[in-house]
């Protein structure tokens, strides 16, 4: 998925829907009450929301009704090419962080994943550009994350001419 130009809009891919672009700050307004990140990280500072509510809310505002399935997945995708592919069921707990001392984040924004309850110890993704709600019951469970390899045909013709 290409990321948007602005560097703070984060794209939202949705099975079923079309491509949806919103801040960190209406995330945070549609979530409803943010809290101290710390409350879910223990020293981990800022400001975040709870990422389910905030799905949710965001479900209903697209009109998506309760007969359509939750996602099997979520994909992250980060500014630096940091991927990470989550099964839903791993989701619960994590929070957004949108907000330093009320300020937006500089260092790791738009907004940061954090995933206490997963596979990895607290995975956190940093520099979230694009959230993809994926339904795909055969990888159910699937679970991965690291950097994408990003290479163009021309980058590899010239790594295997030298």
């Amino acid at each position: 998925m290409k990321h948007h130009k602005d560097p703070r809009i984060i794209s939202i891919d949705h099975y079923g829907l079309p491509l949806y672009e919103t801040s960190p700050e209406q995330m945070a307004l549609l979530a409803g009450d943010a809290f101290a990140l710390s409350d879910r990280v223990p020293e981990a500072v800022g400001e975040a929301f709870d990422f389910i509510r905030w799905y949710y809310a965001w479900r209903s505002l697209q009109g998506i009704g309760e007969k359509t399935p939750e996602p099997t997945h979520l994909k992250v995708e980060g500014n630096d090419s940091f991927e990470a592919l989550i099964p839903w069921e791993q989701l619960a707990g994590s929070a957004i962080q949108f907000a330093i001392d009320g300020k937006p984040l500089h260092k790791g924004g738009p907004i940061r994943l954090y995933v206490p309850n997963g596979s990895s110890a607290c995975l956190n993704v940093k520099s979230v550009a694009a959230c993809r709600f994926l339904h795909d019951e055969a990888s159910r469970g699937d679970v991965s994350y690291g950097f994408k390899n990003a290479f163009s045909p021309q980058d590899l013709r010239q790594n295997t001419t030298k």
